[in-house]
């Protein structure tokens, strides 16, 4: 089973709070025609500096240096290692930053806020070369606010030199027997959709009644757990520091690139596909070079250097035309989506 993640709001709040913790300003004017007779405007100019604002370890420094290069616009790259950081500092006021990068959901819960400023189509061309298999979600369906970035889903990953036995799902990792051998993305969030779908609950039916059916299994499966990491949570396993994980799809592409005994497995309790996206925040002082960065990351021959580097599921149709049958084989990155 499959299902399209969408966490919002006060559900979100209190999936977090089952654990415990959590994790109009446009800028560059696009200008109007020049009166007749007078001369041509003149053609807007981005800001010098881009202050972009994104996920750890997913974007290429090749890519950041190639946009400098050719733009001349200067990226200064600050991280964030959950959705709730980001969205933390932006609902407290936080206006230094002329791109992020949300994650679906999070999205939903920005424009509800008016934290997102719409892109200028004409600013972002490249737009056209978005799968549209990645089209038409709820959170952005007509990509008015944000363009995709990576995609991916959460999934298994099992050393098969050290464990023999059958992994199917999350009830076969969080068991008595490997204790001390987990590492699981340090995300509350997805914890309780786990336990929810052991429970047969999809990740978006969350009350009262079901959040205190997943507590239980929470509290049985923290006490296996060794490492709590979502920034990079391959190192564990690549080190030998545990044998199983529950991680982001691109951490597990990268262990089966570099080591076949890698195995990637989709819970059969279900799983989530999610879209990380590029938006800009109400407040940006460069919006013109964010729409820019925006469009240079949509070039297929760029999103393929994302690709190379982090094999998340690439939605970009053009991009996907140029990666190798290797990296379209590979099952975690096109788990959900071949």
């Amino acid at each position: 089973m499959v299902v399209r993640r969408s966490f919002l709001g006060a559900a979100c709040a209190a999936a977090l709070a089952v654990l415990g913790c959590g994790g109009d300003k446009s800028g560059s004017s696009t200008g109007g025609p020049a009166p007749s007779g007078g001369p041509a405007a003149a053609a807007p100019k981005p800001g010098k500096e881009l202050v972009l604002f994104a996920w750890s370890e997913f974007i290429p420094d090749a890519v950041i240096q190639g946009f400098t290069k050719e733009t001349g616009v200067t990226v200064l790259y600050e991280t964030y290692s959950s959705n709730e950081e980001m969205l933390s500092k932006l609902l407290a006021g936080a206006t230094a930053y002329d791109l992020i990068m949300p994650s679906e959901y999070t999205v939903e819960a920005l424009l509800k806020q008016n934290k997102l400023e719409a892109l200028d189509p004409a600013n972002v061309p490249n737009l056209k070369n978005v799968d549209p298999a990645m089209r038409g979600f709820p959170h952005d369906p007509e990509l008015k606010y944000c363009a995709p970035y990576m995609a991916g889903t959460v999934g298994i990953v099992v050393n098969t030199d050290k464990v023999k036995d059958p992994i199917k799902g999350y009830k076969d990792v969080f068991q008595a027997k490997y204790k001390g051998r987990i590492v699981v993305v340090n995300d509350a969030r997805e914890m309780v959709a786990w336990a929810l779908a052991t429970q047969g609950i999809g990740p978006n039916d969350l009350t009262k009644d079901t959040l205190e059916k997943a507590r239980p299994v929470l509290a049985d499966w923290v006490k296996l757990v060794k490492v709590f990491d979502s920034d990079s949570p391959k190192t564990a396993l690549l080190n030998g520091d545990v044998d199983l994980g529950v991680i982001w799809s691109g951490e597990a592409a990268i262990l089966y690139e570099q080591d076949k005994k890698f195995a990637f497995v989709l819970p059969e309790e279900g799983s989530h596909l999610y879209i990380d996206n590029l938006c800009v925040p109400t407040g940006a002082k460069n919006k013109l070079g964010a729409e820019m960065f925006i469009n240079y990351v949509l070039r297929p021959e760029v999103s393929k250097l994302i690709s190379d580097k982090f094999p998340y599921t690439n939605p970009n149709a053009e991009a996907k035309k140029l990666l190798s049958d290797a990296q379209r084989a590979n099952p975690a990155s096109y788990a959900l989506v071949n």
